[in-house]
């Protein structure tokens, strides 16, 4: 790596960069990056006014989740077989029409109708987790048909990592909004205007800033590269040239179900899948629902909604650092699973530290908290950090673009089955010491992953050495076309490890 790739953060040890990482293709990196990347309520009374018990919150937030993962995939297939800019702000703007109408409800009933299938409990709207399935794989998809392979990890991380700059600010990003953000606490202080809570109008303005963005998406949502109109011929050429020499994201692939069967039957696709199912059991709630930073027990330890603020900032924030650390380090040394398997580690530790330290509630409120808080502290760096960079990988790893598609979606998919599980698990039932058993649960998710990654790793090293080796004896000579069905299959394409 030379030190204009050290300066720039870019792993360019595909051999392609010189060519490729002028300043003619920085600008247009500019560009590119300027047009793709266009538990509140909780806190403020929802389950005290629609009569929710703790138990049946978790499982409105289960419900979610398990119409998110049903849709992921199918939506991801749509997404390939039309147009982006076609099928990414409608979703957008029914995710915001549930979210007004989830500010509107009036009893438990309600919350699970808008938070699952609307067949299920005879509502008109949009269920949250449906409208939301697709939006989050089909902007990771759309980042591969428009950026180098080791130009993506970068671009998801960033997007990523918004998730845990929410958390800071806005609230948990995490989609049932259980978590405090400042932003939202500021709504939060809406309360009765309009006759109305103030968990409700974080909802309704939420929806309506969200339906507002969805109608202005139309016009700056991309499209596929080929025709992007926002570029001009040259640029459009660049790009096309950068990416053709890249990968597969060139070609314009015609939808065939064939190309869906592939990333079904691959096993690199399932361990991307399993390998985020374990970070994903930690991820949604990843200890902010335990004891010790829950929004209910902080209201015990500390009194004032104002504590809550200041002590939920600092993990998230932390967070967002590790996940650019995570990032500039992946593409400074060009290795993706062992940074993975270190973030699973420090998060680890953050669990035993959990596990291993008391919270004191009679010492005075400057003395509570103090070792577990350093717990959650360790525990959200790992997990963000993690998470940012596996959820790259299948999208510089999977050649063709169906299979890419379907193989992002399948990840999320599988991974946010994890997400359920931790759901269900930390709840008031498994409370006892601290959440001892859900904490230890999530250290066995995380050392599951661990080996999910290390399978993964030796698995597409020891194939691009076989690769490697079939190529030194002159046995690699391939009609570009072949090239393209095999995708990822074909000798000439090395894995990203």
């Amino acid at each position: 790596m030379s030190l204009k790739d050290f300066k720039t953060g870019e792993d360019n040890s595909d051999g392609i960069s010189d060519e490729y990482d002028s300043p003619q293709d920085r600008k247009l990196l500019r560009k590119v990056d300027l047009r793709t990347n266009i538990g509140n309520a909780r806190i403020d009374g929802l389950t005290k006014d629609l009569h929710i018990s703790p138990s049946a919150y978790n499982t409105a937030l289960a419900l979610y989740f398990i119409a998110y993962v049903t849709f992921e995939v199918p939506a991801n297939i749509i997404l390939k077989r039309f147009d982006p800019q076609l099928w990414l702000p409608p979703l957008t703007f029914a995710w915001g029409v549930a979210s007004v109408a989830q500010g509107l409800v009036t009893n438990q009933a309600g919350l699970f109708g808008i938070r699952v299938p609307a067949d299920m409990f005879d509502t008109n709207s949009q269920v949250l987790g449906v409208t939301e399935a697709g939006l989050f794989p089909g902007v990771i998809f759309i980042f591969s048909v428009y950026y180098l392979r080791r130009e993506r990890h970068w671009r998801v991380a960033i997007f990523f990592g918004g998730a845990a700059l929410a958390g800071a600010f806005g609230g948990h990003a995490q989609q049932p909004r259980q978590y405090p953000g400042i932003f939202a606490y500021v709504i939060g202080k809406m309360e009765g205007v309009g006759g109305k809570r103030g968990w409700q109008w974080i909802f309704i303005l939420e929806g309506l800033l969200t339906i507002l963005i969805s109608v202005l998406a139309f016009f700056f949502v991309p499209t596929w590269p080929q025709k992007a109109k926002w570029l001009t011929d040259a640029e459009r050429s660049r790009l096309l040239a950068r990416l053709d020499a890249d990968s597969d994201a060139a070609e314009q692939e015609k939808f065939a179900w064939e190309y869906v069967s592939q990333a079904v039957l691959d096993p690199l696709v399932w361990g991307y899948a399993l390998l985020f199912h374990g970070f994903a059991f930690t991820l949604l709630r990843n200890l902010e629902s335990a004891a010790v930073v829950s929004p209910d027990s902080f209201i015990d330890f500390f009194f004032f909604l104002n504590d809550v603020l200041r002590m939920t900032v600092p993990p998230n924030a932390l967070a967002s650092i590790g996940i650019a650390f995570g990032a500039w380090l992946a593409a400074r040394t060009g290795r993706r699973a062992p940074l993975i398997i270190g973030s699973a580690v420090v998060a680890i530790i953050g669990y035993i530290v959990l596990l291993t330290t008391e919270t004191h509630l009679t010492s005075g409120p400057n003395d509570i908290a103090g070792a577990q808080y350093a717990g959650v502290h360790f525990a959200a760096l790992g997990i963000y950090t993690g998470n940012a960079l596996l959820l790259s990988w299948p999208s510089e790893n999977i050649s063709g673009q169906t299979k890419r598609a379907v193989g992002v979606a399948m990840q999320i998919t599988i991974g946010d089955l994890g997400a359920v599980t931790g759901v269900l698990l930390y709840r008031p039932a498994f409370s006892a010491h601290r959440f001892r058993k859900p904490h230890i649960i999530a250290i066995g998710y995380l050392t599951f992953a661990i080996i999910v990654a290390s399978a993964l790793w030796h698995s597409m090293a020891s194939e691009n050495r076989r690769r490697t080796e079939i190529i030194a004896a002159g046995k690699d000579e391939v009609e570009r076309e072949t090239k393209v069905l095999l995708g990822d299959r074909e000798v000439h394409w090395r894995y990203r490890v």
